[in-house]
């Protein structure tokens, strides 16, 4: 089975997200779709508490479907938990599984700081997808929809349920 495994904050997670998941799926680049909520962010991004994000993770995926699966194992692992040492955790802990990065073009331009990218390149052939305007010729190319707008919308008192299922949104905020 080959799961396209999509790591990320998820803070919240949103519509965009899921359409990225589903994608993958549809297209036939992966049998499954894994979301990984990042349990501390490598490069010190405040996020809510790990458990919320999941939570919000896994009501998603209860919308998608079986194929769709929030996916804890950051939290089992060192902190910072790396890219390259959560794939291969993956692939040790599930050996008959193939994994493939699932990752927003929007992080391309800081994969030189990442920890072992080239391996990460040569090991779990990234998947890349764009966002807006924004991604990579021949990429696919997703709305421009960001947790980090979500959170300004939410803090302002405008509304998200566009952006983000009233589940998924409950268990990020409760």
């Amino acid at each position: 089975m080959r799961v396209a495994v999509f790591g990320g904050s998820f803070n919240p997670p949103h519509v965009g997200h899921a359409m990225v998941a589903a994608w993958v799926r549809w297209v036939d680049l992966a049998d499954a779709a894994w979301l990984v909520p990042a349990y501390q962010h490598a490069f010190d991004k405040a996020l809510v508490p790990f458990d919320r994000r999941l939570a919000a993770c896994e009501a998603l995926c209860a919308r998608l479907g079986p194929d769709f699966l929030a996916c804890d194992i950051e939290s089992r692992l060192p902190t910072p938990s790396y890219t390259i040492n959560t794939l291969r955790a993956l692939r040790e802990r599930h050996p008959g599984l193939s994994f493939r990065l699932l990752l927003g073009a929007d992080n391309l331009a800081a994969v030189h700081k990442w920890r072992a990218w080239p391996t990460i390149e040569a090991e779990f052939s990234p998947i890349i997808v764009g966002r807006g305007n924004a991604g990579p010729d021949g990429a696919p190319r997703f709305p421009d929809i960001s947790s980090t707008d979500i959170r300004r919308r939410v803090t302002e008192g405008l509304p998200v349920d566009h952006l983000v299922p009233r589940d998924v949104l409950d268990a990020w905020q409760r």
